[in-house]
């Protein structure tokens, strides 16, 4: 269309410098039906027929540098927009300029399409608004169900278990995560209560522990005070200095085990077991009593006195209860140190064995007190055996009586002296 009005304007021009100009101007491009030549005091020199009594077509005004423009404008009332070329004639300041062009109809249609792009625009942005809002509604929906699960959990209820997807996004690692934090958080709550409850049982055995020989003790001085005439002063002290021993046995007891729960960090040295078994039977009141069935050479990694506090209970509750003799063997077993306590006694149930290394647990043929110790001595020799990554357990002995197995890890030939965390490192 601008080449065509170029044409039409070139060729109006040429008759005007020629002077074969007509009025009307009669077109010579097909379409092109805009023609004005207009004078340099902007009057209307001729005009095509469709342009006769307009004025100007256009204020532009080509300049001699740019003889040519393109001009699109819409001032024309009557004929609406309009696509023109504006040409001038000679170059002298006063040339007369040429418009030719016609209307341009496409640009309603113009108007049109974009009204149509504005709309569609429109629609697809809402339309892009509205999945953006239910996907996103949708993927967080799985994290809404989380957070109110979560809300409705406390810390007297960690059982339940937030919605997991299924798959492997962001959302189902996080549910994932959230469970396993909810199942650690109530093992480390099950750990605390049970913690808890035993130290509630502790408190309760000892403090009925301690009362016992307090009871008997204040009995016996009070009764001294009352009829101090009637006591004979040696036998109220001899009494008075068993229940204080009796007293300071349970307390020392207590101290152990409470010392056992950080003796980690002791010093551990090689040390062979059959010769801390030698060493302790040779110390007893009656060592002929024990038969030793001694394999030498048996190493173990372990705290000297912890071990020889073991072996010394788990004698002393043989012997309480042996009738004739009680015998101690040593011997390796895979890779593991055992040391088999054996009597010719009443034995231990089945049903007792787990409860009998508990803290103050006396079984019925050994409530008494003059038989029974402080009922501490099987709970220590348990805690110096696990303070030492070994197990005790308890079972019946050829002979019919019990038997009792200290299993401790075998020293390697490269263990010296090294701490409990630097093994476990």
């Amino acid at each position: 269309m601008w080449l065509q009005a170029r044409q039409e304007a070139t060729s109006a021009a040429a008759a005007d410098h020629l002077g074969r100009l007509t009025d009307p101007i009669k077109s010579g491009v097909p379409g092109i039906d805009l023609v004005q030549v207009v004078a340099s005091n902007h009057r209307v020199v001729a005009s095509s027929a469709d342009a006769q009594g307009l004025p100007p077509l256009s204020t532009a005004w080509p300049t001699p540098q740019d003889p040519e423009q393109d001009v699109g404008t819409c001032a024309q009332r009557q004929l609406g927009c309009v696509h023109l070329s504006a040409l001038r004639v000679t170059s002298a300041p006063d040339s007369p300029i040429v418009y030719a062009g016609r209307s341009a109809p496409a640009d309603s249609s113009t108007r049109v399409i974009d009204s149509l792009f504005a709309a569609q625009g429109t629609i697809l942005v809402l339309l892009a608004a509205s999945t953006t809002w239910k996907v996103t509604g949708r993927t967080l929906r799985p994290v809404e169900a989380i957070r109110a699960e979560l809300a409705a959990i406390n810390g007297d209820d960690l059982g339940n278990r937030v919605p997991q997807p299924v798959g492997d996004d962001e959302i189902a690692r996080l549910a994932r995560t959230v469970n396993g934090t909810l199942e650690r958080l109530e093992n480390a709550r099950d750990r605390m209560n049970r913690a808890l409850t035993q130290q509630r049982q502790f408190a309760a055995d000892a403090s009925h522990e301690l009362r016992t020989p307090v009871a008997g003790l204040r009995a016996q001085l009070e009764e001294a005070q009352l009829h101090p005439e009637e006591t004979d002063l040696n036998d109220l002290l001899a009494h008075s200095l068993y229940d204080v021993d009796r007293l300071q046995t349970i307390i020392t007891d207590l101290l152990l085990l409470t010392r056992l729960e950080s003796s980690a960090s002791e010093l551990r040295e090689r040390v062979d077991l059959a010769t801390i078994v030698g060493t302790e039977v040779s110390q007893r009141a009656d060592p002929d009593r024990v038969r030793l069935r001694l394999t030498p050479d048996v190493p173990v990694h372990a705290i000297r006195s912890q071990i020889g506090r073991a072996i010394t209970n788990l004698l002393d509750n043989a012997e309480r209860h042996a009738r004739l003799a009680v015998v101690v063997e040593v011997r390796q077993n895979g890779d593991s140190a055992e040391l088999i306590v054996d009597d010719d006694g009443e034995g231990v149930a089945e049903a007792d064995r787990q409860r009998i290394f508990e803290r103050f647990t006396r079984l019925d043929a050994a409530r008494s007190r003059d038989r029974g110790g402080t009922g501490l001595g099987l709970a220590i020799a348990r805690g110096i055996a696990q303070a030492h990554d070994g197990t005790i357990e308890a079972g019946a002995s050829p002979s019919g009586g019990g038997r009792f197995i200290l299993r401790l890890p075998l020293a390697g030939p490269s263990d010296n002296g090294r701490t409990a965390n630097d093994r476990s490192t």
